[in-house]
């Protein structure tokens, strides 16, 4: 018997067992990959993200793994240039961009160290439900064999396709079209800050990573998607030289180090968050475009947010209940002005109305700062508005 099971052991996963078990319950944590492994992703940590990791105790862990810092940032649209940095989150100023299999690991290994048990090659098919319906446990395979477990709380983090969402049969709460699809590769020595160019119907994004590597992502329009996919490669690289010309100079005469990932399932939603007896955390529960990356800080975020509301009602149905309706509350109102933002970005447009508000960020290192807060989600677009600000539009 346990205090809970946690399904999915990457980047929402992981730190929700971790937590679960360090506030002194007895968690299993299971995903059916075996650790390190890589995953289709962004990578990004925002500084949000960045200053979560330094509460857990993790982040010189991952400064260990020689994922370099990113301590400046370029954005350019048209005739805009923003360089600068971010007030940050808590005094971390730098994002991060750890390749996967780096980060997912060390996340395993913490919940591990906590106390976790973590069963790798685990896969679950079935939950099991009390005479009233609630969940309080799980059936799955592991080591080839067939196993039951049982929990006051299931939860799911495993992602957008997820096992324990579709077996609860959570609704979509919010559900809105795919907007990009994306493709990336890994540059070796190719010297890159936290980078940003676009014009419209098009996104590209450089960031260094683990490996003297950097990770180059070009996003199209959702509606190109059949044409981008028969030439991948041609229209990765054309998408580059247009929109990002000085990135495309560092990149001339340069191969890939490693073949061209994508995808055109950039779904965006939001899922009901919890009910009797499980709760959905990360992408199970809700995914965006990848366009801001905000997936991975937006995961540290939903592990703290839920193990703060069960707090030490896990054992009493009614309280447990309550927390995760508190839970499900917070998550969506939290959640939703980033999910309203990524949608904007995630439509390539480029207005007249933005640029102008851009030039006159560009003039003003202060709102320089600010703007980069809200690309790293520690900030909203309303912090923009000062009296300078409209003074010099």
């Amino acid at each position: 018997m346990f205090d809970a099971i946690v399904v999915g052991a990457r980047c929402a996963g992981s730190p929700t067992a971790m937590l679960l078990a360090r506030a002194g319950y007895r968690v299993l944590l299971m995903d059916r990959a075996e650790f390190p492994s890589d995953t289709l992703s962004t990578h990004l940590i925002h500084q949000p993200g960045v200053a979560t990791l330094a509460r857990w105790g993790l982040l010189d862990r991952l400064r260990a793994t020689g994922c370099p810092p990113l301590e400046r940032a370029v954005y350019e649209v048209a005739d805009v240039r923003l360089e600068g940095c971010g007030h940050g989150v808590d005094g971390q100023r730098a994002g991060y961009a750890p390749r996967r299999r780096v980060l997912d690991a060390l996340l395993v290994e913490a919940a591990a160290e906590a106390g976790v048990e973590v069963r790798e090659r685990c896969s679950v098919n079935a939950l099991l439900h009390d005479e009233t319906g609630r969940v309080v446990g799980v059936q799955g395979t592991y080591g080839g064999r067939r196993f039951t477990e049982h929990a006051p709380l299931v939860i799911g983090a495993d992602g957008m396709r997820s096992t324990v969402a579709r077996l609860v049969e959570s609704p979509f709460t919010v559900e809105d079209p795919r907007l990009t699809c994306a493709y990336y590769s890994y540059w070796d020595d190719v010297p890159a800050c936290f980078e940003l160019y676009e014009r419209p119907g098009a996104w590209v994004a450089a960031v260094p990573t683990n490996d003297a590597a950097t990770l180059v992502l070009a996003y199209f329009p959702q509606d190109r998607f059949d044409e981008v996919r028969t030439d991948a490669q041609r229209a990765y690289l054309e998408q580059i030289r247009t929109t990002a010309p000085a990135l495309a100079d560092r990149l001339r005469g340069r191969l890939p180090m490693e073949r061209l990932r994508g995808t055109g399932d950039q779904q965006n939603y939001f899922r009901q968050a919890a009910g009797p007896g499980w709760a959905l955390v990360g992408d199970a529960g809700h995914h965006k475009d990848s366009i801001t990356a905000r997936g991975i800080s937006d995961a540290f975020f939903q592990a703290e947010c839920l193990v703060r509301h069960v707090g030490a009602d896990l054992h009493d149905p009614a309280g447990l209940d309550a927390a995760l309706t508190g839970y499900a509350l917070e998550r969506d109102e939290a959640l939703n002005d980033g999910y309203q933002g990524t949608l904007s970005a995630a439509r390539l447009e480029v207005h007249d109305q933005r640029l102008t508000l851009l030039r006159a960020v560009a003039k003003d290192a202060e709102l320089t700062a600010t703007y980069f807060d809200i690309v790293a989600g520690a900030a909203t677009i309303k912090a923009l508005y000062t009296p300078q600000l409209l003074a010099a539009m």
